[in-house]
């Protein structure tokens, strides 16, 4: 048991789906998993142990930001002995060629946050996905003949810009950056320190150049190709 998590050892799987949205985790667990069981409600974060296909699999939130992400990863490695660890979420495009729902494997992950500045002593540090995981990914995604796109994300620490600052992705999608979320990052750089397995599978949710969204209730309820894809991965 952990201070934000009151699940019991054993209760959690070696591998486990991290959608941001608790309620996602909920939908995910009763709808995707036999015989699944509530192993957490501390603050809200709902998590599930199942089945899926015969393999015991879990699903938890970890909420919003790097900050929350990086206690949820610390804990369920340390405290739960968790492996494999597969951020499901969305994220923004900022190329003109990512669509709406097209999904987005991020391979690297840049940052404006100041977490691993501060981590490294002012140098940078390269947060980047689990070579296995990634590779068999994308070949589950190119068999089900699902829209992805694989490359770099950009994991920002700010969901609303500042009006007095220029277009702040600019630069970023200069330099291919395919889309922003804001965990990958910090998913990344924990499974790096705990030498254990990480991927982000991002759904495009939001267009930045296209000023196109979908609604809270399509982002809960049409993620089924992404969450799919990721069930694979087990």
């Amino acid at each position: 048991m952990s201070v934000h998590n009151n699940a019991k050892n054993g209760d959690i799987a070696d591998f486990i789906l991290l959608p941001g949205d608790p309620q996602r985790a909920k939908l995910i667990a009763e709808t995707f998993l036999s015989n699944a069981k509530c192993y957490n409600k501390v603050r809200g974060m709902l998590g599930y142990t199942g089945y899926y296909n015969g393999k015991r699999i879990s699903v938890q939130g970890t909420g919003m930001g790097m900050p929350s992400m990086s206690i949820y990863a610390t804990e369920l490695i340390e405290e739960y002995g968790v492996e494999k660890l597969v951020r499901i979420g969305s994220c923004g495009s900022i190329q003109e060629h990512v669509n709406i729902m097209d999904i987005i494997l991020a391979m690297g992950t840049c940052t404006d946050s100041g977490m691993n500045k501060y981590r490294f002593s002012g140098k940078d540090f390269a947060p980047t996905a689990n070579f296995e995981l990634l590779k068999k990914a994308h070949e589950v995604a190119e068999k089900q003949q699902l829209n992805i796109h694989t490359g770099s994300i950009l994991t920002s620490d700010f969901f609303y810009g500042e009006s007095h600052l220029p277009d702040p992705f600019l630069n970023w999608k200069t330099y291919g950056v395919l889309g922003v979320d804001m965990e990958a990052a910090a998913l990344y750089s924990i499974a790096a320190k705990y030498k254990k397995k990480a991927l982000a599978i991002l759904t495009v949710s939001d267009h930045l150049l296209k000023k196109q969204a979908i609604s809270a209730e399509e982002r809960q309820n049409s993620f089924k190709d992404m969450i799919g894809l990721a069930l694979q991965l087990a």
